[in-house]
């Protein structure tokens, strides 16, 4: 199918004002609006879907529209109103994130399987597999293409709601403890001296401000 075709099967996207309106009924409990929010963003799955036909996978457009699907439903049920940002934006978020989770779960077991597998046998005649030449630490070292993905995202979610959910001084500390928006990292000893506090108080300020970008990163559903 082509790609045109494809997206034709889905309806038109809602305005933004049809979803609020939708929205606002979901939160009084009408199902109808659940169903209809559903229906309406389908065509955002398989917007998403395109991105990963590419892949070297033997998916179809089908299992990823069904996957995708899932993580639309989820976005329906947890998504808040009162967030300032649309709901499609944190749909999509909601649809990525499900479609690279199959992909980390498949690429674990492939990982798996051929690690296992049996590729002769040692002197005693027991079969040998390449787990057991290169030990079970290799799959750690293999590179993962996805989780790099999901580390460039949770990097970009981090960086867009930093000055969002930190004060000031906590934006400050993280600055130069982990070497952000291009400064030099220090020691939290170092850290202290620059800003006439105690290590003690820093160490407690960074632990509450990634505590907070942890829970952004949750509400993203990036971790």
């Amino acid at each position: 199918m082509c790609r045109g075709a494809f997206l034709k099967t889905f309806e038109k996207p809602l305005s933004a004002q049809e979803e609020k309106e939708l929205l606002i009924k979901l939160r009084e409990g009408d199902s109808a609006a659940r169903n209809a929010l559903i229906e309406k963003n389908m065509r955002l799955v398989a917007h998403i879907v395109k991105k990963y036909t590419s892949t070297e996978r033997d998916y179809i457009n089908e299992d990823l529209i069904s996957v995708g699907t899932i993580g639309l439903i989820k976005a329906v049920d947890s998504f808040d109103i009162e967030r300032n940002v649309r709901f499609s934006t944190y749909a999509a978020k909601c649809i990525d994130n499900e479609i690279l989770m199959l992909f980390r779960q498949d690429k674990k077991k492939e990982r798996e399987v051929s690690l296992n597998e049996p590729i002769g046998k040692d002197k005693e005649g027991n079969e040998i597999s390449l787990k057991d030449i290169i030990g079970e630490d290799s799959e750690k070292k293999q590179p993962d293409a996805v989780e790099d993905y999901m580390f460039y995202e949770q990097i970009k979610c981090i960086y867009g709601n930093i000055e969002k959910v930190l004060a000031p001084r906590e934006i400050e500390i993280l600055k130069y403890r982990y070497g952000l928006f291009g400064a030099k990292e220090c020691t939290q000893n170092e850290l202290a001296d620059r800003l006439g506090i105690s290590r003690s108080y820093v160490s407690r300020i960074e632990k509450k401000a990634l505590g907070k970008l942890r829970e952004v990163l949750i509400e993203w559903k990036l971790i």
